[in-house]
């Protein structure tokens, strides 16, 4: 018997322990986390959020004195925004505005007018502080600053905001991940308005208002309302000049004088002329000035507009030192500014070359900088590039994203492809090569087809093919077309077409030296244009003016027709 009861009463407390660590079990399983945590953004004093995340350096100060770091207005508003370290400031541009800013400094310059800073630039170590006040002038955004927490949330025009309200009749504990077993970092009391940032199975990401973000489950919350931040029409005050059909540019080349425009042919379907007239003559950013009115009249009175030319020099050394400050580039700007009015231009054509890598990012915001003021003139702004290529110095040092970005048209120098102190010869603009150049900037690039202008060569070159002890050397020079015309006339030769090259091709010999011609003619011409129809480019762009025959404009023309 009392064996019996003994069985017995193991069985009950085996019984019973199983109830107590089932009940254990249970209770680990499904109950809630009662641990509250500090958010993750606790050692800021003042986090700036948007579309649920935070930046990792606080603001600063509060309401109209509120402050936030350059870093944070890079990645979030605009990236384009710089801190200039030669001059000590914050330097913005818009598509119409440039804003310059200086450290500690009341004054500000809009488009080089002065306007008044309530609260200035201010670093704190090496972190920029950037007031909101004129910033809110370019950009279209939101700031919403708690009054309970001085958290920022910041709204950019156009966003869509879902708002969910608290509907359980207790606080919520808002938990660090979809879990009752995570965490929470705060009580978010019944009725209570939130921010829906996203769902994870049977939970909601929420913001509050004061800052918290974390997981609430579905059942405590309902959908309330979606606010969209207003969008604020911009008007654009530059409306840019369009040719009809496609652009049909050509370059005129002028070294110390002017040509005589009297002595100048008829070029049907031409609408704009370049004339390299302007290049820059030092490290400050003084110009050198080769315009002439009389040869804008001239050219205005045949319906061509005036899109003088502004080079580099192709000095490096003096490019760099021009470049490098807010203060010489827009000496730059002013005086093309001043020739623009002076001389009734109608744009401005960019060609910097022969540039150091390092300069790029200069380069690019000098054309920045630029453009908003030849917009305000009513000036066409482009700028002329080579085909990418792994040359720092002819090809790398351009952003061609980011300067297509800004330009009304990118000209594409495609051509030089073997250039005139090549160690091989070979044509300066093959068909192959030519069609890379566009699609590389038209992919890879992301250069829009609406504004990339295909360059072509007026010219050609004539080889001298040399071979003395197994080597063979080359060497060149520049033919017109007529030029080589003549010489295929004058040596009774018969050009014959390569495929490798899309051009006719002709040589002969001089003694023991091979001379070779890659011709430019009516066939590549054609093939050229048939490339901007391809790929429905905004026009082309000839090097140069006098390189041609008189047959080449009705060519061009009638290609640039719809």
């Amino acid at each position: 018997m009392k064996s019996f009861r003994r069985i017995i009463l193991a069985f009950l407390l085996c019984t019973f322990m199983l109830a107590v660590g089932a009940g254990v079990y249970l209770y680990q399983q499904f109950s809630p986390n009662r641990t509250q945590v500090e958010a993750s953004y606790h050692e800021l004093n003042k986090p700036v959020f948007y579309q649920g995340d935070y930046y990792t350096t606080s603001a600063i100060g509060v309401r109209e004195s509120l402050k936030l770091p350059l870093a944070l207005i890079q990645e979030w508003m605009d990236p384009n925004i710089i801190y200039e370290k030669s001059s000590d400031s914050v330097i913005v541009t818009t598509k119409d505005k440039v804003l310059r800013m200086k450290t500690a400094e009341l004054s500000a310059l809009i488009n080089e007018k002065p306007i008044s800073l309530s609260f200035p630039i201010e670093k704190k170590g090496e972190t920029v502080y950037v007031p909101l006040e004129p910033l809110r002038q370019l950009y279209p955004f939101e700031v919403r600053e708690s009054e309970a927490t001085g958290a920022v949330l910041l709204f950019k025009q156009g966003d869509v905001v879902k708002w969910g309200k608290i509907t359980s009749k207790k606080p919520v504990q808002l938990r660090t991940s979809a879990s009752i077993k995570a965490p929470y970092i705060a009580n978010v009391p019944p009725g209570e308005l939130v921010m829906i940032l996203g769902e994870e199975n049977d939970w909601v990401k929420v913001q509050q208002s004061s800052g918290p973000i974390g997981y609430v489950k579905k059942k405590e919350l309902t959908e309330d309302h979606v606010e969209t931040i207003p969008v604020q029409e911009s008007k654009d005050s530059y409306a840019p000049w369009k040719p009809p059909g496609k652009l049909n540019m050509t370059w005129e080349h002028v070294i110390t004088k002017n040509p005589d425009t009297a002595k100048l042919g008829e070029m049907p379907g031409l609408q704009v002329v370049s004339p390299t007239w302007f290049s820059l003559a030092d490290e400050k950013g003084r110009i050198n000035n080769l315009a002439d009115a009389s040869y804008v009249k001239w050219a205005q009175s045949r319906n061509y507009q005036v899109w003088a030319l502004f080079s580099n020099g192709f000095d490096p050394d003096r490019t760099a030192k021009a470049l490098a400050s807010y203060d010489s580039r827009m000496n730059v700007i002013k005086q093309l500014l001043s020739f623009a009015q002076t001389y009734h231009l109608q744009g401005i054509n960019i060609d910097f070359e022969n540039v150091y890598l390092k300069d790029k990012d200069n380069l690019t915001q000098f054309v920045r900088e630029l453009t908003p003021f030849m917009h305000a003139q009513g000036l066409a702004v482009s700028i002329d590039v080579t085909p990418k290529s792994t040359n720092e110095m002819w090809s790398m040092f351009y952003d061609r994203t980011a300067l297509s970005q800004v330009v009304d048209y990118m000209m594409l120098m495609a051509y030089d492809e073997y250039w005139a102190t090549s160690p091989k010869s070979g044509s300066v603009s093959s068909l192959p090569w030519t069609e890379r150049s566009v699609t590389t900037l038209l992919n890879t690039e992301k250069v829009p087809s609406s504004k990339l202008v295909l360059g072509i060569p007026f010219y050609t070159r004539q080889w001298t093919e040399e071979t003395a002890n197994g080597k063979t050397t080359a060497t060149s020079k520049t033919l017109t077309m007529e030029a080589a015309q003549a010489i295929i006339k004058d040596k009774k030769l018969t050009p014959v077409f390569l495929p490798d090259t899309g051009q006719n091709y002709v040589e002969y010999k001089d003694g023991n030296k091979l001379i070779r011609i890659w011709l430019e003619d009516e066939d590549s011409l054609k093939s050229r244009l048939e490339i901007v129809k391809k790929y429905d480019l905004a026009g082309i762009a000839t090097w140069r003016r006098g390189f041609e025959v008189p047959a080449t404009w009705p060519i061009l023309q009638k290609g640039l027709q719809p």
